[in-house]
């Protein structure tokens, strides 16, 4: 009598944590859908009110590890993610032909990644307009050496544009967030440490950061403004102050990355870049532009239930390289 007193209780209170479970993984989801909603009218407030329900790390931090890239378009074009950029409107190279990508996609136009001001523009001084269209216009002619898209130099893509070239990597530790992008890398310090001189200037910044809840807020210092921030032209000054948020969805499924730029010398009023971002799972399927995840390879069997674990390939780059590898897997004739 006592051991199925004993199993019904067991039997009970493994119901009820299955139930609680349940419900966690239900309130996440719930609260997933409300992020998705804040997304869509792109209010970082709004986005960050949810609570965090995942688990932490030993020091505190959300715990947002793991591969994750953004969900609409690449680096072509900064005020329409999914339409064409100069790369593909400029007159044809020499040597041999390279075929255009198609101006595929859903019906519905992707919003601009400047989600303020409401028309989806940089506000631009004059000078600096013309600027940037002088930057377009001279993409696949770089007649100077400042007409030469960096990204064509394989050089780091900057505090933003980072986060629109190819997928990338987080790893957390304690006292820091660090970004593993193909384009170079970002260590956000969370633990005080104070910037270097103004006179030492980087690619991607040095990056301050605390956790407001489930959104990392940090301020970047330090830039050199050269990475510009996407083919079309649009750039800011070394000048230029970058207050970052990633905020981060209760069900850890996605984070929006919202930048806002403010430069009086450039610009004529600050402006914000708005990206959303999705984790990258072993379901996701690979493209070779977001995802270039594999299945890591070890010694002994993964346990039972235990799902693969993931790498990402290493994308060497060299000023100037097109398809290397191809010819030697190619049939030879």
């Amino acid at each position: 009598m006592g051991a199925n007193v004993n199993t019904r209780s067991l039997l009970a209170t493994g119901l009820a944590g299955a139930f609680a479970g349940v419900a966690v993984v239900a309130a996440a989801r719930a609260q997933s859908a409300a992020v998705d909603k804040a997304i869509a009218t792109k209010s970082p407030a709004a986005e960050a009110a949810a609570p965090w329900v995942p688990s932490r790390l030993p020091d505190g931090q959300p715990d947002v590890e793991g591969f994750w890239s953004n969900t609409i378009g690449n680096h072509n074009n900064l005020t329409d993610p999914q339409g064409r950029g100069a790369a593909d409107d400029g007159p044809p190279r020499e040597g041999p032909a390279r075929p255009r990508r198609a101006q595929a996609g859903p019906q519905e136009k992707a919003p601009s990644r400047i989600s303020d001001p409401a028309d989806g523009q940089v506000p631009f001084q004059p000078w600096a307009r013309a600027r940037a269209q002088e930057f377009a216009a001279h993409l696949n002619d770089p007649t100077r050496p400042e007409y030469v898209e960096p990204f064509a130099r394989c050089a780091p893509g900057g505090p933003t544009k980072s986060f629109m070239w190819h997928g990338y990597e987080i790893r957390q530790y304690p006292g820091y967030v660090v970004f593993l992008f193909d384009s170079g890398n970002r260590v956000i310090h969370l633990d005080g440490k104070p910037a270097p001189p103004e006179t030492i200037k980087e690619w991607n910044g040095e990056s301050r950061g605390r956790w407001d809840g489930n959104t990392l807020v940090v301020h970047v210092t330090n830039h050199n403004a050269k990475a510009r921030l996407g083919r079309s032209g649009e750039f800011v000054s070394a000048d230029a102050a970058v207050e970052e948020r990633f905020v981060f969805d209760p069900a850890r499924e996605r984070f929006t990355y919202h930048a806002t730029y403010t430069d009086p010398s450039v610009l004529t009023r600050p402006f914000t870049i708005t990206i959303p971002n999705k984790r990258v799972t072993v379901d996701t399927p690979v493209d070779d532009w977001n995802n270039q995840t594999f299945h890591a390879n070890f010694p002994t069997p993964r346990a039972a239930g235990e799902p693969p674990l993931l790498e990402a390939y290493e994308r060497i780059c060299v000023e100037g390289n097109e398809g290397h590898g191809n010819p030697a897997a190619a049939p030879q004739p």
